[in-house]
């Protein structure tokens, strides 16, 4: 069983799954404000992983990116090596504190209009890829660690077009929950953050360059616009701090008051 802190360090790590832009970046850099060092993964953009590792290193943190394909289940083991390498090297250390689950796709679809291929895509990373990695890493997670699933307001609230995403982001809050009893055992604490919509390049910028979605979300919202990664990533952070030790099992939405 992994211990926290194994090598004598005090500096807690953070490892992000699309940590590369949007809501992953907005986490990192905001972990560091916080004296948080982060291990970023990235699919394929390796040239924006390596700006978020410049912006941490910039704040006094140190910070590593890794290429994984979270869909992969196959290439988790390769990955967790890759990590346990890097842990050594980089901290001295064969553990990390802070896991978020935060890499995925989207899909704009009616429910009649959805393939089985494009179900099983998204199947493949907010299910069977958030399963199957946190599974591969929590023996490298040290005692007292935090798990963050990356959920969305829309698993409460229902928009046409959104079923089979949605049913994944369903899904991941009753992992949380599971997690959170089964490793309670560790101090380790599970949650998901479930955000509103977020004006990214997710589901290829759709909510970002869509004037009148966002003035539809704009009015549903209690503070009267829609979210930037800023809104979101600080939020994250906060609840790995330790004064958040005691949240666990929660879903906590960060929509600033969506469908109230």
């Amino acid at each position: 069983m992994a211990t926290a802190n194994d090598q004598g360090s005090n500096v807690k790590i953070a490892l992000i799954t699309g940590g590369s832009r949007g809501l992953g970046r907005a986490t990192a850099e905001s972990l560091a404000r916080k004296g948080v060092d982060v291990v970023i993964t990235y699919l394929s953009r390796a040239a924006a992983a390596q700006e978020v590792v410049a912006a941490v290193q910039a704040r006094g943190r140190r910070a590593v990116a890794l290429q994984l394909d979270t869909s992969a289940v196959r290439s988790f083991g390769a990955f967790a090596d890759e990590l346990k390498r890097a842990l050594s090297e980089t901290w001295g250390r064969t553990t990390f504190d802070y896991l978020v689950n935060n890499a995925g796709t989207g899909l704009h679809k009616p429910v009649l209009d959805t393939t089985e291929a494009e179900f099983d895509a998204l199947v493949n990373v907010h299910l069977k890829g958030v399963f199957f990695l946190t599974q591969k890493l929590l023996p490298l997670m040290a005692d007292g660690g935090r798990i963050i699933n990356v959920s969305s307001g829309l698993a409460r609230v229902s928009f046409p077009n959104t079923a089979a995403y949605a049913m994944m982001k369903g899904g991941i809050e009753v992992f949380t929950r599971s997690l959170a009893k089964e490793f309670g055992a560790r101090g380790i604490t599970a949650n998901t953050v479930a955000p509103g919509a977020v004006a990214t390049d997710f589901n290829g910028g759709r909510f970002r360059d869509t004037p009148d979605l966002q003035r539809l979300v704009s009015q549903m919202t209690a503070l009267g616009r829609s979210a930037v990664p800023d809104d979101i990533g600080p939020m994250i952070a906060s609840l790995l701090a330790d004064d958040n030790r005691w949240v666990n099992g929660q879903r906590i939405e960060v929509s600033g008051g969506m469908a109230l």
